[in-house]
C-alpha cells in the first residue's frame, strides 16, 4: 500500500511539501527565539539555553530546504506558518514539542516522496534534518518529563497552558 502512494507522488507535490516544511522552519525559528527569552523559572533555565541553539539549528534547516528548492528551480516561500505563543513555561515547551512532532511526521513523508521520485540526495539532506528534529523532541520532552516519541505520548499534553496564535 505504501508503494502505491509513493508511485503516485508528483514533483509538484514534493515541491509544495518542501515549501510547507520551510514555512514550519520559519515558525520554529520565531517560536524558539521568543521562548528562549520568555522562559522565566530557574527550573527551565537550562532548556532556555538549549532553545537558543535550536533556533540556530532551525535556521540551518531552513537554509538547507531553501537550497533544495533552488535546486528544483523554485523560489522559497517567505511566509511562516502561524506562530503559536503561550503565556506560561509549560505551554511554551508544549507548543514547541507539538511543532517538532508535526515537523518530524512531515519530514518522514517528504523522505518517502523524495525516494519515490529518485531524489536520493534530497532524501539524505532530509534524514540529517529529521535526526536533529528528533533531538529537539528529546530535549523538549525531557524538560516536560514526557516520552519523546509522540506515538507513545497519547493523552499527554498541555494542562492549563494558555496558548494563542500570533
Amino acid at each position: 500500500m505504501a508503494n502505491d502512494t509513493q508511485a503516485k507522488v508528483t514533483r509538484e507535490q514534493l515541491i509544495q511539501g518542501l515549501q510547507d516544511d520551510l514555512a514550519r522552519e520559519y515558525k520554529a525559528i520565531i517560536q524558539y527565539i521568543i521562548f528562549s527569552q520568555k522562559l522565566d523559572s530557574a527550573k527551565y533555565m537550562n532548556i532556555a539555553e538549549e532553545l537558543k541553539l535550536h533556533a540556530h539549528e532551525e535556521l540551518d534547516h531552513a537554509l538547507a530546504i531553501a537550497n533544495q528548492l533552488d535546486y528544483f528551480g523554485e523560489y522559497p516561500t517567505h511566509k511562516p506558518e502561524p506562530v503559536q505563543v503561550a503565556e506560561d513555561n509549560e505551554g511554551m515547551l508544549w507548543a514547541d514539542l507539538q511543532a517538532e512532532d508535526e515537523t518530524v511526521r512531515h519530514y518522514r513523508e517528504r523522505i518517502r516522496q523524495a525516494e519515490a521520485l529518485g531524489e536520493y540526495a534530497l532524501a539524505e539532506v532530509l534524514r540529517g534534518v529529521v535526526k536533529q528534529e528528533q533531538e529537539h523532541q528529546i530535549d523538549l520532552a525531557t524538560a516536560l518529563g514526557v516520552v519523546p516519541n509522540d506515538s507513545q505520548r497519547k493523552g499527554e499534553g498541555p494542562s492549563k497552558s494558555k496558548s494563542k496564535k500570533g
